[in-house]
């Protein structure tokens, strides 16, 4: 049986004094995960352009285990340890696919 994918929309706020910085650990831990991890199929960081501290951050895991997996791995603790006096405000939302598609 099929697991179905995880898929989660992280909502975050950073200090804006610390956004480049924040943003720079943001790409290597994206770069690293898709990279490293078969269960991480898709992840895109984006922010609020009239507010770029208000960074969105859309999620795909294959299924539960490879999310669970993925909170475990060097680099994601890595970009955790960090980052946590950069993120002033973050909120984890489980949403369900309507429709993804993407470009190879």
């Amino acid at each position: 049986m099929k697991q179905n994918p995880v898929v989660r929309m992280a909502e975050l706020e950073i200090a804006a004094e610390r956004l480049e910085a924040y943003c720079a650990l943001l790409k290597e831990e994206i770069e690293a995960s898709v990279a490293l991890e078969d269960g991480v199929l898709s992840l895109s960081a984006v922010a609020i352009r009239e507010a770029p501290h208000r960074v969105r951050i859309l999620e795909v895991y294959a299924d539960q285990e490879a999310y669970e997996a993925h909170l475990l791995t060097p680099h994601f603790l890595k970009y955790k340890s960090e980052t946590a006096g950069m993120v002033t405000s973050l909120t984890l939302i489980d949403v369900d696919p309507i429709a993804m598609r993407a470009k190879r």
